[in-house]
C-alpha cells in the first residue's frame, strides 16, 4: 500500500519532478561544459533546455486528465490547478528568454536554476490546501526571489532592494504563520477544508466571531497582502520593481502574483468559509470579506495617486501593480465562481502585459543606460516595433477596448456588481474603482507621450534590439491583442476548468 501511494505522489508532482530536473540539467550543463563561453552563448543554451523542461511539464499537464486529494489536501490535482500551472510555467518560460540576451550576471546557470527552483515553489503552492505546504511553498518561491532580486552584485540598488524584500518577506512570513497556527488551534487540522467545518461549527453555535478567529483572518490577510504587494503592505514592491534586474523583476511581478492571488483566493474562500462578514456599505458585518475590501480600496487609492509623479518607469509600474492588486482584491471580495474566473483571466493577462513591459524596459535600459520616463523620448523612431508593442501593453494596463485588460476590468466589475443578487451593497467600492482607472490612463499615457511626441536627444544612438527579445515581446503583445478581440479562448477554458473542479 506504501508503494503504491508513493508511486501515486511521484505521478501527480511529474510535472514539478520535471521542471526540477530542467534545473538540475542547467546547472551541471553551465558548470561543466560552459564556463568558458559567453554570456550570451550560455544564457541561449540554459534557456533552451529550462523552456524545453517547462514545455515537458506543460505536456504533461495537457494530457492528464486526473483528478485527486491526496493526504487531505496536502497534493490536489484537477482542471483548476492544471491550468494555472500550464500559466505559471508558460510566464517561466517567457522570463528565462527575456534573459538571453542580458549582461548583469556570470552565473547563468545558477541564475536559471533558482528561476525554476521559484516556479517549482509555484507549482506546488496552487496546487495545494495545506497550510503547512502553501507555507513550505511560500518560503522556496519567495528564498528564490530575494536571491533574483539581488543577483547583479555590481549594483547597489538591486542589493538594497533584496535586503528591504527580504527584510519585509520575513515579517510577513512570520504574521502568516502566527495566523496559520491560530487556525491549527481552533480546528485541530491543517486542511483548509476541516477549517472551515470548524469555524461553520462555531459560528453557527455562536454568531459573534472568536476573537482568536480575528486575529487570524488580520494576520493572514497582512502575510498574504505583502506576497500580492496590496497597500499598506507593498513598501517592498517599488525598490525591487526597479533594483532588480529586468528579467526578475518582469518574473516577480507577474508569475508570482498569479500563484500569490490563487491561493489568497483558495485560503479566504475556501478556509475562512463561514467567517466571511458583509462589506455592503449600510450592513457592514465583521468578517474577513470587509477586511480586504478596506484593503483593496486603500490600494487602489495608495497605487494610482503615487503612480501619476513617479519619473522611472520602474516605479510606475511598481504603483501601477498595488492599484492593480486592489481591483484584483475585488474578486476575493465578492467569492463566486465568476469572480474567481475573472479573477484567474485578470491576473493572467495582466501578467502578461507586464511581462511584455519589463521586456522592452529591458531592451531600452541596456541600450541607453536607465529606464526614467527621458530614456523613452522619441522611442517610436529608434525602436517602432518595441514602441508599438509598448503602446499595447500600457493600454491593456489602462483598461482601454479592444484589449484584454479591457475586458479583464469589465468582466471583473461585472463579477463584483452581481456577486450579491437584488443587491447593491459593493457599489461604493466599484465606482471607487472605476473612477480610479479613468485616473490610471494619466500616468499610463505619460510614458506614451515620451514615446511618441517627445523628441529624442541629439546624441541618442539609435537601438539595436535584439532578435529573440523583441520576438517574446511581439508574441505576448499579440496575445494581449488576441485575448482582448477574442476573450472566450481563456475564459472560456476557466470556466470549463473551474466547473470540472467543482468550486
Amino acid at each position: 500500500m506504501i508503494a503504491i501511494h508513493n508511486a501515486q505522489l511521484l505521478r501527480l508532482a511529474l510535472p514539478e519532478v520535471i521542471v526540477v530536473l530542467a534545473a538540475l540539467a542547467v546547472l551541471a550543463m553551465d558548470l561543466l561544459f560552459l564556463r568558458e563561453r559567453s554570456t550570451r552563448v550560455r544564457f541561449t543554451i540554459a534557456s533552451a533546455i529550462a523552456s524545453l523542461g517547462c514545455a515537458g511539464a506543460i505536456l504533461d499537464l495537457l494530457l492528464a486528465s486526473r483528478q485527486a486529494n491526496v493526504l487531505d489536501g496536502m497534493l490536489v490535482a484537477n482542471p483548476l490547478t492544471h491550468l494555472v500551472q500550464i500559466a505559471l510555467l508558460g510566464m517561466a518560460i517567457v522570463a528565462v528568454l527575456i534573459s538571453v540576451d542580458s549582461a548583469f550576471t556570470e552565473h547563468v546557470g545558477e541564475y536559471v536554476l533558482l528561476i525554476l527552483l521559484a516556479t517549482v515553489g509555484m507549482m506546488f503552492l496552487v496546487g495545494s490546501q495545506d497550510l503547512l505546504v502553501i507555507f513550505i511553498s511560500l518560503e522556496l518561491l519567495s528564498l528564490s526571489l530575494y536571491i533574483l532580486t539581488a543577483f547583479d552584485k555590481r549594483s547597489a540598488r538591486s542589493s538594497e532592494a533584496a535586503l528591504k524584500y527580504f527584510l519585509f518577506g520575513g515579517m510577513s512570513a512570520a504574521f502568516l504563520l502566527f495566523g496559520f497556527s491560530l487556525l491549527y488551534g481552533l480546528s485541530n487540522s491543517t486542511s483548509l477544508a476541516r477549517i472551515a467545518s470548524a469555524i461553520g461549527n462555531q459560528h453557527i453555535n455562536d454568531p459573534a466571531l472568536n476573537p482568536l478567529l480575528v486575529i487570524a483572518i488580520v494576520t493572514t490577510v497582512i502575510g498574504f497582502g505583502f506576497k500580492v504587494a496590496a497597500a499598506p503592505f507593498h513598501f517592498w514592491a517599488p525598490d525591487v520593481y526597479e533594483g532588480a534586474p529586468a528579467p526578475s523583476a518582469a518574473f516577480i511581478a507577474s508569475a508570482s502574483k498569479v500563484a500569490s492571488f490563487f491561493i489568497f483566493y483558495q485560503v479566504m474562500v475556501v478556509g475562512f468559509a463561514g467567517a466571511e462578514g458583509n462589506a455592503a456599505w449600510s450592513h457592514v458585518v465583521s468578517g474577513w470579506v470587509p477586511v480586504l475590501a478596506i484593503v483593496a480600496a486603500f490600494s487602489m487609492l495608495l497605487g494610482n495617486f503615487v503612480a501619476i509623479v513617479q519619473s522611472s518607469v520602474r516605479r510606475l509600474l511598481a504603483y501601477s501593480a498595488i492599484a492593480h492588486a486592489g481591483y484584483m482584491l475585488l474578486a476575493i471580495v465578492a467569492h463566486t465562481q465568476q469572480s474567481l474566473a475573472a479573477l484567474l483571466y485578470y491576473v493572467v493577462t495582466y501578467a502578461l502585459a507586464t511581462l511584455g513591459a519589463f521586456g522592452v524596459i529591458a531592451v531600452v535600459e541596456t541600450q541607453t543606460g536607465g529606464e526614467w520616463l527621458s530614456n523613452f523620448d522619441g522611442l517610436s523612431s529608434r525602436a517602432p516595433v518595441l514602441s508599438a508593442c509598448m503602446f499595447i501593453f500600457l493600454l491593456s494596463l489602462a483598461g482601454i477596448p479592444p484589449l484584454a485588460g479591457f475586458f479583464g476590468k469589465f468582466f471583473l466589475f461585472a463579477s463584483v456588481l452581481t456577486s450579491t443578487p437584488g443587491s447593491l451593497g459593493l457599489l461604493w467600492l466599484l465606482a471607487l474603482a472605476i473612477a480610479l482607472s479613468a485616473v490610471s490612463l494619466y500616468y499610463y499615457l505619460q510614458v506614451l507621450k515620451r514615446i511618441y511626441v517627445a523628441s529624442p536627444s541629439p546624441e541618442a544612438a539609435g537601438i539595436q534590439v535584439p532578435i529573440i527579445g523583441q520576438a517574446v515581446v511581439v508574441v505576448l503583445a499579440g496575445a494581449v491583442v488576441l485575448l482582448g478581440c477574442a476573450p472566450h479562448l481563456l475564459l472560456r477554458w476557466i470556466l470549463e476548468a473551474i466547473r470540472a473542479s467543482g468550486l
